[in-house]
């Protein structure tokens, strides 16, 4: 019989290709897209620095602009090996040739558009044929000057890939064999499901890119306009791809892209034999792109939310206290957060006795312990859901109002009326009480 009381109890999951997989991280790049979001120099840094303490293999940037090339020049000048700087281009020879001005970058991905709609109705191209010798004859240029090279085909899961894409991939192929091929989901089609044929399915693509066409490396590329960019970009994993195209919070365009910090999370902590990322600083990531960027991080957010440890209800909180693994599915500290109790109009009377012996160690610098059948910790209880009974509050009791609640109760009552039910032992620089009129006789 198997026995699951832990976090270590639980089995890991296993890739079932065995693939080592990789993140490329396009939060300056595609998440600076975001409207209403303007990243500033000393913002790109600070970026590229948290990208490197959680340890994150590339980072994709523009440099059309002199401000982008700044940064770029700078995050070169810090000289970390991880992330590598990576560049992005348009497939054009002049775009190209602004990634190759810049000393450092050995790497560029190139755009090329592949849905029969950016073709023709954004590109103005005269068809397939036009498009397929514009991105080949970009592609032959950076690898001719010596750039290691990602095939971003735009749109793919709105295109013919049968027809034009997977052929086109064969002859990236032949040119560099080493092409990263980034399947974008450019707005957000792709399903993560095994049953779904092309255009949808990601696994479908990438399962042909790899068993069919040889390719050695796949990148995911997913926007989350349906809410299956973490999904899809897993899928991609699950199915071959080592690579997957993120920002940190899924900023971007539209709904954005997929999630870092959720891939992260799920490869480290759910993934047999991973362990190289550290996740500890993607609290402080996110409350960084909160206050310096105006973000509004949702309090209920995966990962980063301010509610992800947060306990208020009854069942809950009690469980919590006796079992974390009850209900949290990972520490707070793997993620560099932390757990709070709250009390609302849900809680039980077990975190509110919490909540109450912690404000008294506060207090009092007492090692407290306050029984659950202590009257006034019940008085405490029926003076604050009578505040929800008659809704004059819609939202938790703050640490400075219980406080006052537990000076009322317990510090300034028991002097008026020193007769009550219900005791607490107290500890003070080793000495056992058995009031806290004793301690405030001291």
């Amino acid at each position: 019989m198997k026995i699951y009381e832990s976090y270590d109890d639980l089995p890991k999951l296993k890739l079932p290709y065995g693939n080592d997989v990789y993140i490329s991280d396009s939060t300056i790049r595609d998440g600076s897209q975001m409207p209403g979001i303007v990243l500033s120099r000393e913002h790109k840094l600070q970026i590229y620095e948290y990208l490197h303490e959680i340890g994150i293999e590339k980072l994709e940037a523009f440099v059309f602009n002199k401000r982008d090339r700044d940064a770029v020049d700078r995050m070169f000048d810090i000289g970390y090996e991880f992330p590598e700087i990576t560049g992005w281009a348009r497939a054009s020879r002049a775009d190209i040739d602004k990634i190759l001005e810049v000393d450092g970058i050995k790497e560029t991905g190139i755009l090329m558009s592949v849905s029969d709609t950016h073709i023709f109705s954004k590109m103005k191209l005269s068809g397939r044929a036009e498009a397929e010798e514009k991105y080949l004859d970009a592609l032959q240029y950076a690898v001719d000057h010596g750039l290691r090279t990602r095939a971003h085909l735009e749109d793919m899961t709105r295109a013919d890939n049968y027809g034009f894409v997977f052929p086109l991939v064969e002859k990236i192929m032949e040119i560099d064999p080493d092409c990263i091929i980034r399947v974008c989901d450019t707005v957000g089609y792709g399903m993560p499901f095994v049953s779904i044929d092309e255009p949808y399915g990601i696994p479908k693509i990438v399962e042909h890119l790899k068993k069919e066409i040889g390719v050695k490396n796949i990148e995911t590329h997913i926007h989350d306009d349906y809410g299956f960019g973490s999904a899809s970009s897993i899928a991609g994993f699950w199915h071959g791809a080592n690579w997957t195209s993120v920002t940190f919070l899924g900023i971007g365009e539209r709904a954005g892209n997929s999630e870092m910090e959720k891939i992260l999370l799920f490869l480290e902590d759910r993934i047999e034999g991973f362990n190289k990322y550290n996740l500890e600083p993607v609290t402080r990531f996110a409350a960084f792109m909160e206050k310096e960027l105006g973000l509004r991080v949702p309090r209920n957010k995966a990962v980063v939310g301010k509610n992800i440890f947060a306990h208020e209800s009854g069942i809950h909180a009690a469980g919590v206290l006796k079992n974390p693994f009850n209900y949290e599915p990972y520490p707070p500290e793997l993620v560099g957060g932390k757990r709070f109790l709250l009390i609302g109009d849900s809680s039980g009377l077990e975190v509110i006795r919490y909540k109450v012996q912690e404000t008294l160690n506060d207090l009092l610098d007492v090692e407290t312990i306050v029984e659950k059948d202590d009257s006034r910790l019940l008085k405490i209880q029926t003076d604050i859901q009578q505040l929800y009974d008659n809704e004059e509050r819609v939202s938790c009791i703050s640490d400075e109002e219980l406080l006052s609640y537990v000076e009322k109760y317990f510090l300034y009552q028991p002097i008026c009326n020193p007769t009550h039910t219900g005791r607490r032992k107290l500890k003070r620089k080793g000495k056992t009480v058995e009031s806290e009129d004793e301690i405030l006789k001291e």
